[in-house]
């Protein structure tokens, strides 16, 4: 493949490098030791989140001089970069937490601002941890230039007692811990050996669950989701990436030909599917506002509640991503969805295939119980299903995979923070059937709508995980288990309903019926809301302040710009 092959007065960076106006941004490149060859071709930015901050990006720099070199033999010229990223693993628990969610829009916003400032042609998006997936992924239909995603990889599981441990045996553990179920030796044991090697968390959390939805949108090559990231086919899949993002440019096939309102649906059903993380229902809406795809929690959750649960992979099920991997990864799940007539199998794909076509060579193996038969799923509705009522009239959303009982009833015992609320679990200062409400951890109210795994973790570790319950308006890691609802809507700093709840409200969470609510009139929550008065942060200045002003609705995404349906033109067409 040569430069003949791509017609570079038609990219972006011919801004930058062709023509007299040019000299003095080529006299630049040549300082960098690049090529007259190397100026005249497409300029595809590598971009990473590649940092030290955890195990989870650490392996995204190697693989990243592989998708250059994928690039460089299919007749184009790599210009690396890299973005934040906020590991979710090291920010649970404290006021770190609130970072996460706003580095989605960092990570989206400082990859556009870096195509724009020096007109490269095609993205190749590297991301390890939670937010940074779907980060990655908006900014890719943002600037609509050809773009292929590759997850880096999940960790290998740990091994203690006999069993493979992720990080969430290691949350879970201090409840065990605080309940006197577990030694200082024992708990120190198994930290040191849960997460053995680089990669993201180890289950179906939300790294893992973006990573299916790569695959399943049509934005990565297929099976490149699955292998660990210590593996060296992870480097293959890598430098096969950066030669079909070329292809891409020689095809003009760009992020909005592929994600279309059909393939967001396909994304849906492969995280009902898997039973994957509650996460999703922010991020699919995130990267459909970013084509102008009306496609909120509500549109999520119908597909969820029609999915068949059928991947049993933790923290409900027995399984983490490398044994989904060992039989085939990804496209085995998506070709028993794709068979059982759950898949829209026209949808176009970065092969510049179908995901049909994509498919063909794939069947589900016998000989294994990781994924099951649509036929015969561990359940007929998606790990993860949506609630609406007078308690949530915009919406919420729990992760049932793995869960016997499906409705709760019980009193709320409310807290106005997170650290509160975990207070009183490590004290052990609640009782059998209480209802956590911790509210003022929205997107506004947090701001930044922390998840709770450190809180929920505990209470399970406790015993009590099947024997309480927990809503919030803010969110759950994915490797929460237990009766725990999030995406509480409308958030409690703008005067929703749980920001009304009082100690001994009666409350029913109904997940077979959707339901959510409270044993409260209308007159009577029309009552308490004249005396609510709105809450001010300790947040006043800075990235999360800045972020609390433009942030929309959980229901939406947390979204905090128009989107595309604002667009009077897209990056790709200057």
């Amino acid at each position: 493949m040569t430069a003949e092959r791509f017609d570079k007065s038609r990219l972006p960076s011919r801004y930058v490098s062709v023509g007299p106006q040019s000299a003095p941004h080529r006299s630049y490149y040549y300082a960098m030791g690049m090529t007259e060859k190397e100026i005249a071709q497409p300029f595809v930015g590598v971009v990473t989140t590649w940092n030290e901050a955890a195990p989870c990006n650490i392996s995204l720099m190697r693989q990243a001089q592989a998708v250059k070199k994928g690039v460089k033999a299919a007749g184009g010229t790599p210009r690396e970069f890299t973005t934040i990223t906020v590991t979710d693993g090291i920010a649970m628990g404290h006021a770190g937490m609130k970072s996460s969610l706003v580095s989605r829009e960092v990570i989206a916003d400082s990859v556009e601002l870096t195509m724009r400032g020096h007109c490269y042609d095609a993205i190749v998006g590297l991301a390890g941890c939670d937010k940074s997936l779907p980060g990655l992924m908006m900014a890719m239909v943002r600037l609509n230039v050809p773009s292929v995603f590759m997850y880096g990889g999940s960790i290998l599981p740990g091994r203690y007692k006999g069993k493979d441990v992720t990080v969430q045996d290691v949350f879970e553990a201090v409840g065990k811990h605080s309940a006197g179920n577990m030694s200082d030796a024992e708990l120190h044991d198994l930290e040191c050996v849960a997460c053995p090697s680089a990669g993201s968390c180890g289950g179906q959390f939300t790294a893992n669950t973006m990573a299916c939805v790569s695959e399943a949108i049509g934005l990565a090559i297929p099976g490149s989701a699955g292998a660990p990231a210590p593996y060296e086919s992870r480097d293959a899949y890598a430098e096969a990436s950066g030669q079909q993002v070329m292809d891409l440019i020689a095809r003009n096939i760009r992020p909005r030909d592929i994600v279309t309102r059909k393939s967001l649906e396909n994304a849906a059903r492969v995280v009902a599917a898997s039973g994957g993380s509650t996460n999703a229902g922010l991020h699919l809406p995130a990267i459909a506002h970013e084509c102008g795809i009306e496609f909120d929690l509500h549109d999520v959750c119908r597909i969820f509640r029609e999915t068949p649960y059928i991947a049993d992979l933790k923290p409900g099920g027995r399984y983490v991503a490398k044994d989904m991997f060992d039989i085939g990864g990804v496209p085995v799940l998506l070709k028993a969805l794709l068979d059982g007539g759950y898949l829209h199998g026209d949808c176009l794909t970065v092969t510049g295939k179908t995901i049909a076509e994509n498919l063909a060579g794939y069947a589900l193996p016998g000989d294994q119980d990781v994924i099951r038969p649509v036929s015969n799923p561990l359940s007929t509705t998606g790990g993860v299903v949506g609630l609406r009522g007078n308690l949530a009239p915009e919406g919420a959303i729990v992760k049932i995979a793995g869960m016997k009982n499906l409705v709760f009833t019980g009193t709320a015992l409310c807290f106005d923070c997170e650290e509160d609320a975990y207070r009183a679990v490590d004290q052990r200062a609640y009782k059998e059937g209480d209802v956590f409400v911790i509210r003022y951890e929205g997107p506004k109210g947090g701001p930044g709508m922390r998840e709770m795994l450190a809180t929920t973790a505990a209470i399970y570790g406790q015993g009590m995980g099947d024997k309480v319950a927990l809503i919030t308006d803010g969110r759950f890691s994915g490797a929460t288990r237990g009766f725990c609802i999030g995406h509480v809507g409308p958030e409690a700093a703008v005067g929703g309903p749980i920001g009304l709840l009082r100690n001994g409200d009666r409350i029913t969470i109904n997940a077979e019926s959707g339901e959510i609510s409270v044993a409260l009139t209308d007159a009577e929550l029309t009552e308490r809301r004249k005396a609510w008065q709105p809450r001010k942060t300790d947040y006043q200045s800075g990235a999360l302040w800045k972020y609390a002003q433009t942030v929309g609705t959980a229901e939406k995404g947390a979204v905090t710009h128009p989107g595309g349906r604002a667009e009077t033109h897209v990056f790709a067409d200057i």
